[in-house]
């Protein structure tokens, strides 16, 4: 089966954000892996799906700190 690939636009559409922050990741060499090819941007739906999952969260990380220090203080 072929790599699905998504473009620059299609991500940020998949995401709910803007086109310029996907630019700007990519220079600070944040978010997925990309390919450059002539010029064109493109994810593979793969890279994206290892980015996603990467950054599934329980909690905020405030919050997880909070419940750590209650559990410490309580001794549970």
């Amino acid at each position: 089966m072929p790599t699905r690939h998504l473009n620059q636009t299609e991500l940020s559409a998949r995401w709910n954000l803007s086109p310029r922050t996907l630019e700007r990741w990519r220079w600070l060499g944040q978010g997925p892996k990309f390919l450059k090819l002539g010029g064109r941007i493109a994810y593979r739906l793969e890279d994206i799906e290892v980015f996603e999952g990467a950054r599934l969260r329980q909690v905020t990380g405030s919050a997880g700190a909070m419940a750590t220090a209650t559990i410490r203080r309580t001794g549970e």
